[in-house]
């Protein structure tokens, strides 16, 4: 285990099940914002908050053409609970072996913002769930202005 990556270099690729049990890379995101934040586990208080935070946000993450995975540990079965019983319009990633957990470092609340070339932009750690959607988006606004300029 190398550690957590850092930002300005590559993101570790991966592929994992999503919550239909559908199988996603990180690869095939190449070209596009991806926020790839982990959290401890379904359905508990900061977890909701955080993934509902991101839901009631969603226009503006699409608008800024991002591709959200929440990823844990937990099954299939559990994230596809989760996403419906809060209806939630983004991805949520089973990594029930932690290699990808492992890969990122990612223990607790940790987020990342990978750039459309797959390198870290940004690393978020100890991430507030309620204002973690914001800080992202701000983010993701401050980066595409510093494009264009």
């Amino acid at each position: 285990m190398s550690g957590q990556p850092k930002a300005g270099e590559r993101a570790p690729d991966f592929t994992l099940s999503d919550q239909e049990g559908k199988r996603h890379s990180l690869s095939e995101y190449k070209g596009r914002w991806v926020l790839l934040y982990f959290y401890p586990k379904d359905d508990t208080p900061g977890c909701t908050k955080e993934a509902c935070g991101i839901r009631d946000q969603w226009k503006a993450f699409e608008k800024q053409k991002a591709q959200v995975f929440g990823l844990s540990a937990d099954s299939v079965e559990s994230h596809g609970k989760f996403s419906r019983k809060y209806k939630l319009p983004f991805t949520l990633l089973s990594d029930p072996d932690k290699k990808v957990l492992n890969a990122y470092g990612a223990w607790g609340r940790n987020s990342f913002l990978i750039d459309p070339q797959g390198k870290v932009a940004k690393v978020y750690e100890k991430v507030k769930p309620d204002l973690h959607a914001q800080e992202v988006l701000a983010d993701l606004k401050a980066f595409a202005q510093a494009l264009h300029v």
